[in-house]
């Protein structure tokens, strides 16, 4: 019959896995959000600078086949991400609506010209690529003029220059305190079997010997802890997905997977590096040192 003893000792044993697999389930999956966070913060970045409208405006004596012609050149631009066509008729109801005038029947005239809103790619979107792109447009005889927000792309970008040296600050912060955690967890489940380790390389044992067992036993620990942390992450992006699709979350699929797939190796390598460290460290403590 098993003793109060054993009971006790296993319960315990029990407990101290479960403290260790939940602590490094919690730890890589706050990871893996900081991850999945990175990718798709830059994914909204680039979503808000292409929203960014460069707007061409066309001469009133520009012909159909003028417009057909630019139109080609901006489906086969690598520049331009879409464009909108926008009539001097529509432009001038727009107008009209917004300032709640008929101003047309007041000068007698619609003064304003045909345009195009175009939105440039991401990459595209700083100051010197698009006054690049503006004096090539402005080349065409029949553009009256090529305008942009010059300083709505500036502050875009120093924005986004700033929001990205945070992030990564965050991300390293972030990942030393989950290996520091981790590391602590797998350092605590070693000290419970200091003793063990101790006797065994008193009767002779080696230190690789000693070492393998908890190794492939943190490595297990380590897994499971990952396992359950990329299933948490697959849940959460198939909520986010479902209730909030304009986030595109799972736009970039390989970058996502890749996230994922890192979850699990890291559960891996921080648990060997750490229990490695740990059972080191205990190997070469002098008896009188484990009390």
């Amino acid at each position: 019959m098993i003793s109060k003893f054993d009971r006790f000792q296993k319960r315990r044993l029990i407990s101290s896995y479960f403290s260790v697999v939940l602590s490094i389930f919690l730890m890589l999956f706050l990871l893996g959000v900081l991850g999945l966070f990175v990718i798709n913060s830059k994914n909204l970045t680039n979503d808000f600078k292409e929203t960014v409208p460069l707007t061409v405006y066309f001469k009133d004596e520009a012909q159909d086949s003028t417009h057909t012609a630019f139109r080609e050149e901006l489906r086969n631009a690598p520049w331009v991400k879409d464009y909108n066509f926008v009539s001097k008729e529509q432009a001038g109801q727009a107008l009209q609506k917004d300032i709640g005038e008929n101003f047309m029947e007041f000068l007698g005239m619609n003064p304003l010209l045909n345009s195009y809103d175009i939105h440039l790619r991401a990459n595209y979107v700083e100051n010197d690529s698009i006054m690049k792109i503006q004096s090539h447009l402005r080349e065409n005889p029949m553009l009256a003029d090529a305008y942009y927000d010059k300083q709505l792309v500036t502050m875009v970008n120093d924005n986004v220059e700033k929001v990205s040296m945070w992030v990564l600050i965050i991300s390293g912060i972030m990942a030393l305190i989950a290996v520091l955690l981790i590391n602590s967890s797998m350092r605590l489940s070693i000290h419970s079997n200091r003793f063990i380790i101790k006797t065994m390389q008193m009767v002779g044992a080696t230190k690789s010997f000693i070492r393998r067992p908890f190794i492939w036993k943190s490595i297990r620990l380590g897994i499971i802890g990952a396992v359950l942390a990329v299933i948490a992450l697959i849940g959460l992006l198939y909520y986010l997905d479902t209730n909030y699709p304009a986030l595109g979350v799972l736009r970039d699929e390989l970058m996502t997977g890749a996230v994922l797939v890192g979850v699990l190796v890291a559960g891996v390598i921080i648990t060997w590096i750490s229990t490695f460290i740990a059972t080191q460290r205990f190997l070469n403590l002098r008896t009188d040192d484990l009390y």
